[in-house]
């Protein structure tokens, strides 16, 4: 079974950069998306033939939104927390398979100057109790835009950016906990390696994807009683379309 995430920041904007060739060709079973920016109606996929979708819009029209794409059948599905505080955003898709929970989520950012820090923490405390509700009754697999780049091996220049959104100490501490609560980051499981990266800026055109100044944003996350499962966590630096690359998953 072949899962990937993929933050594509506007699934209309990339459908023809990139996102509608790699879909094709990829070949997966699961397809789950991040940023989408936009509500089913407003999306063709007629294209694309033999899935299920599964939409979680904003409230606010183009804005944030998760979606996943499975040709695989599911038991059930949900969106959201089930905390109306926490659901007006689009940035979770429950869906359950008969050995495991998928979560998709997009993660608030905490934003410039730190100004949505409380928010964020408060977000990750009920994502966390959320996830290990769902491990009472089978594992649970999480991937998606958890806007943390975690250790400094995660990160280009840790260094400049201790006080930067996704970066900054409480957030850290904050993903610290999933660790600490059995919680597998997959990924370092297969790869130890630096340079490692997920997400580049913008902000200087491709620059910093072409010299790899980058974060490791993107995650799949596993039940420890699900990690043996896991066959590989790929991420897929050659496919463009997004500031996000996707990372792939084989069971």
């Amino acid at each position: 079974m072949k899962l990937t995430t993929w933050n594509v920041n506007g699934i209309r904007s990339a459908m023809d950069k990139g996102f509608r060739d790699y879909v094709k060709s990829g070949d997966a079973d699961v397809i789950c998306l991040q940023e989408t920016k936009a509500a089913a109606e407003q999306v063709d996929l007629a294209w694309l033939s033999g899935y299920q979708a599964f939409w979680n819009s904003a409230v606010k029209k183009g804005y944030s939104g998760t979606l996943v794409l499975t040709r695989q059948p599911v038991l059930s599905h949900s969106l959201g927390l089930g905390i109306a505080d926490h659901d007006n955003e689009g940035r979770v898709i429950n869906v359950e398979y008969p050995d495991f929970h998928l979560v998709n989520v997009y993660t608030p950012n905490s934003q410039a100057e730190l100004v949505r820090l409380p928010y964020r923490l408060t977000w990750d405390a009920a994502f966390r109790a959320h996830v290990k509700n769902l491990e009472k009754t089978k594992p649970v697999l999480v991937c998606g835009d958890l806007n943390c780049a975690h250790k400094e091996i995660d990160i280009a220049n840790p260094k400049t950016n201790r006080k930067s959104p996704g970066f900054s100490d409480a957030e850290r501490a904050s993903f610290d906990n999933y660790i600490n609560e059995g919680i597998i980051d997959v990924f370092r499981e297969f790869d130890k390696s630096p340079g490692r990266y997920t997400w580049w800026t913008m902000r200087t055109g491709g620059a910093a994807r072409e010299k790899n100044i980058g974060w490791r944003l993107d995650y799949w996350l596993s039940s420890q009683a699900f990690v043996p499962r896991v066959k590989s966590c790929t991420i897929r630096t050659d496919i463009y379309g997004s500031d996000h690359c996707p990372v792939e998953l084989s069971l």
